[in-house]
């Protein structure tokens, strides 16, 4: 291991018997390096304990190696797993991540983009508070490219990756329709967020294929955090009649539901039925619910993928892929649901 000044690049380019250009591709990840060579360069780096000065690198090509994450809520473990991925790629591609948590506050959100921005982040990958917010837009005005995950942007010409929330929460809603049950709450994230509108989408088609009316004064709606979740429920088991099933409309809002339930002396599913988009980290100790299971990780993986293919082709079109969510249904448990009085 290498003491006292740092190791330059071209003292490695030396000893690997190489040009320093091609030690720099190595260290970039770049293709077109003969895997022979690649392996010489990295030994000859860890041998002498080179360290690459990300400073000046940043400065000739004009772009960092520090990558922007912005999520709502890292107690979300669905968030974890996407960072994870985030983070998964970015390494493998020679960046760093810086983490931020917005919850749910545009202001708080606008800050952490103005903080990106002044720390000249080669990219941000973010989940955006609402549809409409101004903190991706100042992003691209500043040239900086950005991602939009599990959320859509409205108005900007946006790489996204998200899922498909209308169709997971229409086959959810459908099959609580097909157990028997026609008064069904709902509590989903505000619908300025896409997830909570398109969620409520889904939800309204399998009512309307059913011919089943919407009851406006079941469906609740908040922001996407157990506390909001709680309160919402709370209010809709305490209408007369009350429903016979809930469908939640994010995992946050689950948790907080489930207190709700257990605090009213209700059980799942002998007195309301339970349909949750997203799978809970304690699903095993949990009564029968049907729910839909989001490729977190993938979500992650894939925007990572497009922030770098936009840094390789910054002029290219943006790009909007959409997954699909694994849908568990609970079939242990067929009630014949009375209609309320």
């Amino acid at each position: 291991m290498a003491t006292g000044a740092p190791v330059r690049i071209q003292e490695v380019a030396r000893r690997a018997k190489v040009s320093s250009a091609t030690v720099s591709r190595v260290l970039a990840n770049k293709p077109h390096v003969r895997d022979e060579l690649k392996e010489r360069v990295l030994r000859v780096v860890q041998d002498m304990g080179y360290e690459p000065n990300r400073v000046a690198r940043s400065l000739r090509v004009q772009r960092s190696s520090v990558i922007g994450l912005i999520i709502s809520d890292v107690r979300n473990t669905f968030f974890q797993q996407l960072a994870r991925a985030v983070e998964d790629i970015a390494y493998q591609n020679g960046y760093a991540v810086f983490l931020c948590n917005s919850d749910e506050d545009p202001e708080k959100e606008s800050l952490y983009v103005n903080v990106l921005r002044a720390e000249r982040v080669a990219g941000v990958i973010m989940s955006p508070t609402r549809e409409t917010t101004k903190a991706c837009k100042a992003l691209l005005t500043a040239g900086i490219p950005a991602v939009a995950i599990d959320r859509s942007v409205l108005g900007t010409t946006l790489d996204s990756v998200i899922t498909d929330n209308s169709e997971a929460a229409y086959k959810l809603v459908s099959h609580l329709i097909k157990q028997g049950h026609k008064r069904i709450g709902a509590v989903f994230s505000d619908l300025g967020i896409t997830t909570g509108r398109e969620r409520f989408e889904g939800h309204k088609r399998a009512l309307r294929e059913a011919g089943l009316p919407l009851d406006e004064t079941l469906v609740k709606t908040g922001l996407p955090m157990d506390e909001d979740g709680y309160r919402l429920t709370k209010s809709l088991l305490e209408s007369t009649p009350r429903p016979t099933a809930l469908f939640t409309g994010s995992k946050l809002l689950t948790y907080g539901a489930l207190h709700a339930i257990y605090d009213s002396s209700l059980m799942i599913p002998a007195d309301i039925a339970l349909a949750s988009f997203d799978k809970l980290d304690w699903m095993p100790s949990l009564p029968s619910m049907s729910y839909a299971e989001q490729p977190a990780y993938d979500l992650g993986k894939a925007a990572m993928q497009l922030l770098l293919n936009r840094f390789e082709t910054p002029s290219r079109a943006a790009q909007k892929i959409v997954l699909e969510s694994t849908i568990h249904f609970d079939s242990s448990y067929k009630p014949t649901v009375a209609d309320p009085p």
